[in-house]
């Protein structure tokens, strides 16, 4: 196939530093494979520079088998298990993605921030980290730059996040379900909620894990919001007589279908549970894959000339969210 051997070369780089990633990523769990994943692919491309002969490959795995892997995740999702746990945790999770779009745009417009970069480091802020900003980058087509930066500042904070969140957690005097609750709806990537809420307790692990994944669902929801926001925005700057291509059918997010679909057939059973855990490592080593590849497009001089306001914009609506999933609990008597 012509596409196989125009792509394969860049595929395959960007699968053997995944290999290296997920392998650094095992040993200093606190960073995981995702970071390393993109910061080996900034580190090389803004040294040595990838070769012209991965080009082609590194943009197809930036962008084809991001979606890819947004799809096969969904297999890790159970809709009844979410319903439950989404009712529990309902007035926290809408509450925290609320105030993190309010923060995000609020903030963003003041330091005045690119609205695609704002957008990116606010929906994963509010959702979940690297596989949010995976989903909406395509739709609102967004740079690698920009995706870089906003996973980057994203994954900084979970960093953070790990180390102070369970010490925090208890000089407040947290239940293990509170701790999960806050710790699912305020760190953004899952492995680093499921690293915050063991080092608390198990069951606040357990908790704060089934919470994050309900919460991942949101990308379905934000997704189409974005895409439909999009697609009108975009409709109305072609004028009478323009050589504008406007495409719905373009730049809808097909792939977030996929993901419903693969969740759905999780949760009507078609899947066992080695299938399961199979399909579920599968999209996380997608995942790094194209974070990677995302990484060897990404200019850090580019990114340099952005400066630190996007890394403050991340750290205020970090705090936002995590303040204000506490206060919620608070308010409803969960603490």
């Amino acid at each position: 196939m012509a596409w196989l051997r125009k792509n394969l070369s860049g595929i395959l780089m960007s699968f053997a530093l995944a290999l290296a990633s997920i392998w650094l990523g095992n040993r200093y769990p606190i960073i995981g494979g995702p970071v390393f994943g993109i910061v080996i692919g900034i580190s090389l491309n803004n040294t040595i520079g990838k070769p012209v002969w991965a080009e082609d490959g590194v943009k197809f795995t930036s962008k084809k088998i991001l979606q890819w892997a947004i799809i096969v995740l969904g297999s890790g999702l159970s809709l009844t298990q979410v319903w439950k746990t989404g009712l529990q945790s309902l007035s926290v999770m809408l509450l925290t993605l609320t105030s993190a779009f309010i923060a995000a745009y609020g903030f963003g417009r003041l330091m005045k921030i690119p609205f695609k970069l704002t957008s990116l480091i606010g929906v994963g802020t509010a959702i979940c980290g690297g596989s949010a900003i995976a989903a909406i980058s395509p739709i609102i087509e967004a740079e690698e730059m920009e995706v870089a930066y906003s996973i980057s500042t994203i994954f900084f904070f979970n960093i953070i996040a790990v180390l102070i969140f369970p010490p925090l957690g208890h000089l407040l005097g947290f239940s293990d379900t509170a701790f999960g609750l806050w710790a699912g709806t305020a760190v953004n990537d899952t492995s680093s909620v499921v690293a915050a809420g063991y080092a608390f307790s198990s069951h606040a692990g357990a908790y704060a894990t089934i919470v994050k994944l309900t919460r991942t669902t949101m990308i379905i929801p934000i997704s189409l919001i974005f895409a439909f926001a999009y697609a009108y925005n975009r409709k109305k700057s072609v004028k009478t007589g323009s050589s504008i291509n406007y495409s719905f059918k373009r730049i809808f997010p097909w792939f977030i279908l996929g993901f419903l679909a693969v969740s759905l057939l999780n949760t009507l059973g078609a899947f066992n549970e080695c299938a399961v855990s199979i399909l579920s490592t599968a999209g996380k080593f997608l995942i790094v894959m194209a974070l990677t590849a995302i990484g060897l497009s990404a200019d850090f001089r580019r990114m340099i000339k952005t400066g630190i306001k996007p890394l403050f914009l991340g750290l205020i609506v970090w705090v936002t969210v995590a303040v204000v999933s506490i206060g919620v609990q608070f308010i409803t008597g969960q603490i």
